[in-house]
């Protein structure tokens, strides 16, 4: 069951908040939030609106509706305390696999932060055993739902894609070897979550873990972690895996 509007933002608003201003104090906060709802107000203007249209090629081509241009005001005003949605360039994704060095099959695909669901679709030409995308917010869940039924392609090489409605903080990784995707999906505290709870995951099952950070805007988190090491990347993205033997500090 989705939760209504009304309790999702306002629910979203006083996290937002409360996290803001124990890291900024209450004047930074409440400057950082005057900031935001003019970004949105400047965002909703038919100009700019024409401008997030220009990441529909990839749409027309597999007749899907992953653009940013269609985003409700609902979703992008609750996006402006998650993350903006933004979707993924095919080039840019299939350069971001190709600095892997995995065997595809035997890896579940994860992406925190799935939005509308483009990763999903791109992910599944490659043969991963699942693909796996969690999104906050319905109504790009409910896109997602919908591009990964409509979705053709003779390129498409796995058909197990599941989009789950949660908060990516709460969710519980599958227990099989991963790869996360993350297009800096998170404010600082939720990211912190995130790996805290992947920590805990790789010492109850150990297994070969990357993590693909598109736009590593905080980086820095992953690179803090002792269950992490840092395998790659370039100014675009930076590639993470898990380090083998791992144990969570008793400390």
């Amino acid at each position: 069951m989705f939760s209504s509007f009304p309790q999702q933002f306002w629910t979203t608003l006083c996290d937002w908040w409360r996290e803001q201003s124990r890291q900024k104090g209450a004047a930074g906060a409440t400057s950082l939030l005057v900031g935001n709802l003019w970004s949105f107000v400047r965002e909703s203007t038919p100009e700019r609106r024409r401008q997030r249209y220009g990441d529909m090629e990839y749409d027309w081509e597999h007749r899907v509706n992953t653009t940013s241009g269609t985003v409700g005001w609902r979703a992008r005003l609750l996006g402006m305390f998650h993350s903006p949605y933004q979707a993924t360039d095919p080039a840019l994704f299939r350069e971001m696999m190709a600095s892997l060095p995995i065997e595809f099959d035997k890896f579940t695909f994860v992406d925190l932060g799935s939005g509308k669901g483009r990763t999903l679709l791109l992910a599944s030409e490659y043969p991963f055993q699942r693909i796996v995308g969690v999104e906050l917010i319905a109504e790009l869940h409910r896109a997602a739902e919908e591009n990964i039924r409509a979705y053709h392609s003779a390129a498409q090489r796995c058909s197990q894609i599941e989009a789950v409605c949660t908060d990516a903080c709460e969710f519980v990784l599958p227990d099989t070897p991963l790869v996360l995707y993350l297009f800096n999906p998170l404010p600082e505290a939720g990211l912190q979550r995130v790996v805290r709870n992947l920590e805990r995951s790789l010492e109850q099952s150990p297994r070969p873990v990357w993590i693909v950070y598109h736009n590593p805007a905080m980086d820095s988190i992953l690179g803090a972690s002792r269950a992490l090491v840092k395998a790659g990347g370039t100014e675009l993205y930076s590639v993470f895996r898990s380090e083998p033997g791992f144990k969570v500090s008793k400390s």
